[in-house]
This record gives structure tokens, sequence and C-alpha cells, in this order.
């Protein structure tokens, strides 16, 4: 038997679920391990950087935003008085990953005069597949990081959001919150938002395999699909991708950035040559990187 007999057959495209995929192929635009398998990998490295920043900052001030255990955020604090504050919202599919995951990131802001936030709150399986009392949660958690900004040294004209994968998504659907109506806070509560490896129309992802765990409604994916709510948007937006991301997720990622060009709102789209998904929260730790430098300078800290 020669080589190409015995190669398994090509597999059959099946019919278009979204652009010009069919339901494998879309599938796998969703799914980060298919085009990123050493992200365990890059989790332990992380967690390994994490540890050795706790080790020299000492171990954050965990400080509760609301009234269940999970509503809690971990602060690390700059000497600096009356100091920016960046607020950071995780991905992991809306399902997994915690506050503790990302220490590793801190130095980046704390050296450089800032409060760094990152912030816990309930995964998906906790709901009940609905993504709403997520974003409430986060929601409330910037409030009450804007509201009790004194309290720990923070400037609360001077909060920032950063944000990768799903915690991008919600991060954009924070940068176009009603904060007035829904906060009564400022309509620019958000002063900068960094937006990485997000997703920004929940349309496709609803017709992904992701619906299997998500509960999607007409009136979720319209709600916390931040492109279709630019009109609410009052802060400059940095997007970014990698070039070794999904197909999706960079399209994702170009689309929002055009779209908030379109309507006239500031926006940088910053692409990272060589970087796949699990990999791009690891410039933040790095003041020198593209991601790292772009945020500094957008919370005007260089």
């Amino acid at each position: 038997m020669n080589i190409r007999e015995s190669a398994a057959p090509a597999r059959v495209k099946g019919p278009i679920v979204w652009l010009d995929m069919d339901q494998k192929e879309l599938d796998d635009a969703y799914d980060q391990i298919v085009y990123a398998p050493n992200r365990d990998v890059v989790h332990a490295r992380n967690a390994f950087n994490s540890d050795r920043v706790r080790a020299r900052l000492g171990a954050p001030k965990r400080i509760a935003y609301g009234p269940t255990p999970i509503e809690a955020l971990d602060l690390f604090a700059t000497k600096k008085p009356n100091a920016p504050i960046n607020v950071f919202i995780h991905g992991g599919a809306w399902r997994q990953r915690s506050a503790q995951d990302y220490a590793f990131m801190a130095e980046t802001y704390v050296n450089a005069g800032a409060h760094f936030i990152a912030l816990d709150f309930v995964g998906i399986e906790g709901t009940g597949g609905d993504l709403l009392p997520i974003a409430d949660q986060i929601g409330r958690a910037i409030a009450f990081v804007h509201n009790n900004a004194a309290s720990f040294g923070g400037d609360p004209n001077k909060l920032y959001i950063s944000s990768q994968s799903s915690g991008a998504h919600l991060g954009g659907v924070m940068a176009v919150t009603d904060w007035a109506k829904d906060h009564g806070l400022p309509k620019d509560a958000i002063k900068g938002a960094l937006l990485c490896s997000g997703m920004y129309d929940l349309k496709p992802v609803r017709l992904s395999k992701r619906s299997e765990y998500v509960k999607f409604t007409d009136a979720m994916e319209d709600k916390l699909s931040s492109q279709r709510h630019l009109d609410r948007l009052h802060c400059p937006v940095i997007i970014a991708h990698g070039t070794c991301e999904t197909p999706e997720f960079q399209r994702q990622a170009r689309d929002f950035a055009a779209a908030v060009k379109a309507a006239g709102k500031p926006v940088t789209l910053l692409v990272a040559e060589g970087y796949n998904h699990f990999e791009m929260p690891e410039m933040l730790a790095n003041p020198y990187s593209m991601l790292g430098h772009a945020v500094l300078e957008q919370m005007k800290l260089i």
C-alpha cells in the first residue's frame, strides 16, 4: 500500500454556517486550544510568574465588592498617592480562571505608579448559562472601585480597564455601559480600555459550540454585543490580537476597530506578530512590549 492509499480521506465541507465556515470550522474558530495547543504550558508559566510577583510586591489586599464570596477583587497598590487605577477582567471562556492567576502582570502597573486590580466573578456554570449576571457583577465591581478609590489612594477620575479573551468581551460591554443610568456614575467613568483578544458581536459565537453551555437569547446577544452600542462609548479603546489566534478572533478585533473608527471614536488596533491567544496577556507583564507600553501610554504614565 502506498502513502496515497493509506492517507485519511479529506474532510468534506458541510453547509455554510457563518461567513465561509461550516459548523466544524466555526466551532474550531471559537475553541482556542485548536489554534494554541500550548495553553497549559502558558498557564503554568503565568502561575510561576504570579508567585514571583507576589513574593516581590506582597500578597494583594482582598476586598469584597458584593455580598457573595466570589464578588471580591485583588488589589496591588502603588505607593504613589492619588494614583490611576487599572481594573483587569480575566478570560477563560466565561467559565474558568481567577484573579490570582493574573498577578504576574501587576508589577507593570504598580512600578509605573498605578493601582492594579484583578476581579473575581462568577463563571457561567454558576448562572445557569446566563452571561447577564456575570456582566452585572463586573459592572458593580467597577462602580465599587470608582466609589471607593479614595480608600486605597486611587483617583476615581483616572479609572481604566484592561481585559483579555472572554474578559475582553465583557470589557467591551463595560466600555459601552450607561454608567449614569445603571450606576449613577459619570458617563465617562472609564477613561480608557484595553480589549485584548475578545469578541464584540455575539452572533457567530451563538452559532458555535459555545451555545452548548451558554444559553443565548436574542436579548442577551444584543445587549452584550458591544459593537452594536457604540453610541455609549465614551473612552479611547485599544484593541489587540495576535497573528496566531483563531481567524474569528482576529476578524472580531478588526471589525470592532473598524466600527469604532467609523463611529468617530478614538481607537487603536494592535497586531502582535507570532503571538497566540494565551500568550497575549504576557505582554502586559512587560512595560516595553507592544501592549505593556500601549496601556501605560493610555494611562499617561509614560
